[in-house]
């Protein structure tokens, strides 16, 4: 097995990509959370040429706000205008980088019925992950401890991406009856095999050492070392990604992914989630446990049977249709699908997995279907459609901004 600094040929194709325990989904959040300081949500810290955006809620995993998004967009292009900062940084406070958007906050505003809210919610944050893919200035994210959902939507499509021995990354929407969203179609797409399919899918999550193998993240180090490399990176005087990414591997450690990795078992997560349908997924994990009695596929089998049926089933395409798309297409896609999940049209499966998981916490959602087998092509179709026929679509900035392939 070669060495993972660089996560083989993967890191360097994402790169020119530009790319519920912890099932917070986008993330679930204690309800004093809600009430946060505005203007504390996101500091700034400066530097000889860099500005540094701390993501600060950390009684809520530092959770995404509209108010978060709407900051940081302002924030990003005032340090992109500036001829006298190079590059910028992007952390969390507290344990985590970022678990995600307010999903408790969403649900609460659909159950009051105000739609618009979600939809600015959702219009906001996803403009500002297009932004950090499309940074006109190298973007360092350091992602030492929990990302999650939208924490990966604003730090993964950026240039470089830090991992610890203290990330938890995780795309654990289907858990809550949503959809791998914040640009998750674009990147997870792009992940080795089939990989994506297996991470949108399932929920599970992936360590530092399994971001680094799988290309998510292009630098990993142990936490204790992060104040040299914040040191390092306060020094810096350059807008120039080569210059930054020498300094980063000064530091960075050559690791493997532990003998539990799911990167360890890509052969078969490629036979199993190859498959064209959920169904056929689905089959050929129960025929290679039963042929293997494997305790991964037997995992794997009842994770599936957890979550939202609708929810696999858009997923699984979503991440198909990804694979093809630009992040901006991916991104005005996901909107429309996130518009569908909210309005209830389809199902009422993400009210109903915020309810089970995150507020209420019995921990029994009730499915709408209960199946994969009652889902219908129609439904699935439907999630992948505009509200309506006067229903805008998510408007971002491509004629001023490279759309990366």
């Amino acid at each position: 097995m070669q060495r993972f600094k660089s996560a083989s040929l993967v890191r360097n194709g994402l790169h020119s990509c530009r790319l519920l325990s912890h099932c917070r989904g986008l993330c679930s959040l204690p309800d004093h959370a809600l009430n946060d300081d505005l203007d504390h949500q996101v500091l700034v810290e400066g530097k000889a040429w860099s500005r540094t955006a701390i993501l600060n809620r950390p009684s809520a995993l530092n959770a995404l706000t509209t108010a978060m998004g709407a900051r940081l967009q302002k924030l990003y292009k005032s340090w992109e205008d500036n001829p006298d900062i190079g590059f910028i940084v992007m952390k969390g406070s507290g344990k985590a980088f970022c678990a995600g958007g307010d999903v408790v906050y969403l649900y609460h505003m659909i159950n009051k019925g105000k739609i618009e809210e979600c939809k600015q919610f959702f219009s906001t944050l996803y403009a500002f992950m297009y932004m950090v893919g499309t940074c006109l200035k190298p973007h360092v994210a350091i992602l030492n401890g929990i990302t999650m959902g939208g924490g990966a939507g604003v730090s993964i499509p950026g240039t470089f991406r830090i991992a610890t021995d203290k990330t938890v990354f995780a795309t654990p929407e289907t858990l809550i009856g949503f959809h791998p969203d914040a640009g998750a179609s674009f990147y997870l797409s792009h992940l080795p095999g089939h990989l994506g399919e297996f991470v949108a899918l399932t929920g599970e999550r992936l360590n530092g050492l399994d971001m680094i193998a799988s290309g998510l993240a292009t630098h990993y180090l142990h936490s204790s070392r992060l104040p040299l490399i914040e040191e390092e990176l306060g020094k810096i005087v350059t807008d120039d990604p080569s210059v930054i990414e020498a300094s980063l591997d000064k530091y960075v450690e050559f690791v493997y992914p532990d003998e539990t990795s799911v990167l360890h078992r890509i052969e078969l997560v490629d036979k199993c989630f190859s498959h064209d349908t959920v169904e056929e997924i689905i089959d050929a994990l129960e025929w290679e446990a039963g042929r293997t009695n494997d305790a991964w596929c037997t995992s794997t089998l009842k994770r599936l049977k957890e979550v939202s049926p609708l929810s696999l089933k858009v997923a699984l395409r979503s991440i198909r249709e990804g694979r093809f798309q630009t992040l901006d297409q991916c991104l005005v896609r996901e909107y429309r699908m996130s518009l569908q999940g909210i309005t209830k049209q389809v199902s009422n499966d993400f009210c109903e997995g915020v309810r089970a998981r995150v507020v209420e916490k019995d921990f029994a959602p009730k499915w709408d279907p209960p199946s994969v087998e009652k889902v219908s092509s129609d439904m699935v179709d439907q999630y992948f459609s505009p509200l309506s026929e006067f229903e805008p679509d998510l408007e971002l900035p491509t004629e001023l901004r490279e759309a990366f392939t």
